[in-house]
């Protein structure tokens, strides 16, 4: 049975809820609004109720965990202390936390924990929105389509598991082209612009009436440039993506995480995706709500090749095609991009030279390194969706990673 959070009206400001629990009176839970969410209009406190609650924002569905939790065993050496140099400046762990509104902080060296926090009130239990870091979840389940036989290739056309889009701009796109977000179509992903592609994909979340509306957004851009060339980021492809999984293996793109991820790989606790209306789509996008540890355990699933017991999740060099760097243009930065994950150019550092990560806004990130074996994860509540990291997340991992070579 899957279970689906009520949807809360989004015209207002804000909402109030009511919390009821047996061993306290009911409370009164004020959470912002998707919108202010994007807008990067809320204040801290207000930010940390929110970005725990957008299951109460938007419908859900659960990915259901398993019975048994993996375990993740603390390691023998912990990483008690860090100090390091960002931009000419000397920070440390408190002043990485406090600044860059880290609410969570796990590091695992070896599939142990060797540094475990806490912040701004998040606890064990919390489930935290993942944002875009819910775009490396769904790269994976395409390995696992393919593996499945759900999927043939990712030089498949899109329009072969979505005929609607026939006639559109994706009409020549590949599954590679979207996956490596080069489809060619014109895409404007600005968060705060209330006119922006990404924008309009918020509104039809919000007015959450039509199941796969997404396609009504898709069917009407133009193109930009010929597939596979050019880089230009789109929440509205991975989307895409997901709808490819579901329409391919006709079952609910939670459902088939759980059954592929979730359960194997031994998750502590159920969590949530967000839909498109009422037991609608899930938004591939974005929207995966789940512990800090149970993160933490997919990272090392990734990092163990997607392995569980033996047996191989995804398809064969799924995981090497997926996490380096695909030869298109427009990718700015220290980072790369392969299918869906963040890859780590020369200028990042040599302790990154192998690393990727899944990234989201607001200061979401999940960091492996094969290279080191370390899995880093990191939940925050930055006032605006990019741009307000006062320390440079990859200096300060690049000194995780050091700190725990040299205590080796």
């Amino acid at each position: 049975m899957k279970k689906l959070i009520g949807l809360i009206p989004l015209f207002v400001a804000s909402a109030t809820f009511t919390s009821n629990s047996s061993a306290n009176p009911p409370t009164k839970l004020d959470i912002g609004t998707a919108r202010e969410i994007y807008d990067g209009s809320l204040y801290p406190d207000k930010a940390v109720r929110t970005y725990q609650n957008t299951d109460k924002i938007f419908p859900t569905r659960v990915i259901k965990a398993g019975r048994k939790p993996s375990p993740l065993p603390l390691s023998d050496k912990q990483l008690t202390s860090l100090t390091f140099t960002s931009e000419g400046k000397k920070y440390d762990l408190p002043d990485y936390v406090a600044l860059n509104r880290v609410v969570g902080l796990l590091v695992l060296k070896n599939g142990k924990i060797a540094y475990e926090h806490y912040d701004f009130g998040l606890k064990p239990d919390t489930r935290w929105m993942s944002m875009s870091v819910a775009k490396s979840f769904v790269s994976t389940l395409v390995g696992a389509a393919i593996k499945d036989g759900y999927i043939t290739s990712v030089d498949d056309p899109v329009v072969k598991y979505l005929p609607q889009l026939a006639g559109s701009a994706y009409q020549n796109v590949s599954i590679k082209d979207v996956l490596m977000m080069a489809s060619g179509v014109k895409w404007n992903e600005t968060y705060t612009d209330p006119g922006s592609d990404r924008r309009k994909l918020l509104e039809l979340q919000i007015a959450s009436n039509q199941k796969g509306g997404i396609f009504d957004i898709l069917k009407t851009l133009p193109k930009a440039s010929e597939p596979g060339k050019n880089f230009n980021y789109s929440t509205g492809e991975t989307v895409l993506i997901g709808e490819i999984v579901q329409a391919a293996t006709k079952m609910h793109l939670a459902d088939y995480l759980s059954k592929k991820v979730w359960i194997p790989a031994g998750m502590q606790a159920d969590a949530y995706w967000w839909l498109d209306s009422p037991n609608g789509h899930e938004v591939g996008g974005s929207g995966i709500l789940a512990v800090m540890r149970d993160f933490a355990r997919f990272g090392q699933f990734i990092l163990n090749g997607a392995e569980v017991n033996g047996k191989k999740i995804v398809s064969d060099n799924w995981l090497a095609e997926a996490t380096t760097a695909k030869p298109i243009s427009g990718v700015t930065g220290k980072n790369g991009y392969g299918y869906q994950w963040w890859t780590m150019k020369p200028e990042a550092g040599k302790v990154h030279e192998q690393a990727f990560m899944g990234r989201g806004i607001h200061g979401q990130y999940l960091y492996i390194n094969p290279e080191e074996n370390v899995v880093v994860v990191a939940l925050s509540a930055r006032s605006k969706p990019t741009g307000r990291n006062t320390i440079d997340d990859l200096d300060f991992l690049a000194a995780v990673v050091e700190k725990l070579k040299n205590q080796d």
